[in-house]
């Protein structure tokens, strides 16, 4: 392609505005929406088109479950009232079924279609026939994501993926609406720091979460704790990687996730990244570990939060 053709082509494509302009106008021909509303970039800019097209008639709704960290809800319910959307929380337990517990190469299809499912329930009390989500046109071909044939199979509407708009596009028109979410990194649930074919359970949820609010609290931004059955592998990104070799963290990770219910702590030399325990990722699992019982996988975290402890700045 020549470089007339190529500037041609460019020309042609739709802008930012003109797709923007778009999916507002498109939004605003129904009814009423709801929108499966995490507080992530993606779902917050659906959120706020949606409000901005059709007011009252949009309402922004956040699954509760065991996979959602409880900052994450309280961050989505902060980020509701910043775009000045209704805000509902429906409550389910992916737990309860077989299927996601089982952590298949397909449990982000389970979740998706319990979660998506939650959402149609809760639209149908309020009236509502469009359920929209958070897609955006980047994400079909970002690699192994199951849970992207829940949203065809429920037809869930994705006006970002509809009109063409992709992350980049995303986060410049969050920052256009001025939300605090429009560097916010992806953020999976808490299953899927769990290696495919390992149980999901509410032991192995709750030890993540807490292991991960203790390096949150510590001064880390990028960051995963993986449970390889009781094996924590600690992935940070590669400008905190100085700070996590430090031998005072060293040891502060150790004793604050032993506590936790990890019977050993690693360090993943190569840094974080995403989908690292799922299918393709190269990762083996890790033999089955038996648990101390002297150790209360319960303990609370407010208790371990006021240890001392090296922190990443």
């Amino acid at each position: 392609m020549t470089a007339a053709e190529t500037s041609a082509t460019s020309a042609d494509e739709p802008t930012v505005e003109a797709k923007l302009a778009a999916a507002r106008a498109d939004l605003a021909e129904r009814d009423g929406v709801l929108v499966a509303f995490s507080g992530g970039v993606d779902s917050s800019v659906v959120a706020a088109l949606a409000s901005e097209a059709l007011g009252e008639r949009a309402v922004a709704c956040t699954a509760k479950s065991e996979t959602l960290p409880e900052a994450e809800l309280a961050d989505a319910t902060r980020v509701a009232e910043e775009i000045g959307v209704r805000h509902e929380v429906v409550e389910f337990s992916e737990l309860s079924s077989e299927q996601f517990v089982a952590n298949d190469a397909d449990r982000c299809y389970h979740c998706r279609t319990m979660r998506l499912g939650a959402m149609f329930d809760t639209a149908r009390e309020l009236g509502i026939e469009t359920v929209c989500d958070g897609t955006n046109a980047d994400d079909p071909g970002a690699g192994h994501r199951p849970g992207l044939r829940a949203v065809a199979e429920l037809d869930a509407y994705s006006p970002l993926l509809e009109h063409g708009i992709d992350k980049e596009e995303v986060r410049e028109i969050a920052r256009r609406y001025d939300l605090s979410v429009a560097e916010k990194p992806a953020m999976a649930c808490l299953s899927s720091r769990i290696p495919t074919g390992l149980d999901v359970t509410e032991e192995r949820l709750t030890r993540v979460e807490r292991a991960e609010t203790l390096l949150r609290t510590w001064g880390f931004e990028g960051f995963r704790v993986r449970d390889h059955d009781g094996l924590a592998r600690i992935e940070v990104a590669p400008d905190e990687l100085e700070a996590a070799l430090d031998p005072a963290f060293a040891r502060a990770a150790r004793e604050h996730l032993a506590d936790l219910g990890f019977e050993h702590v690693t360090l993943d030399l190569h840094g974080y990244r995403t989908g690292s325990v799922s299918p393709g990722s190269g990762d083996g699992r890790d033999a089955e570990a038996s648990a101390d019982d002297d150790r209360d996988p319960n303990a609370d975290a407010a208790d371990l939060l006021d240890a001392e402890h090296p922190t990443a700045e």
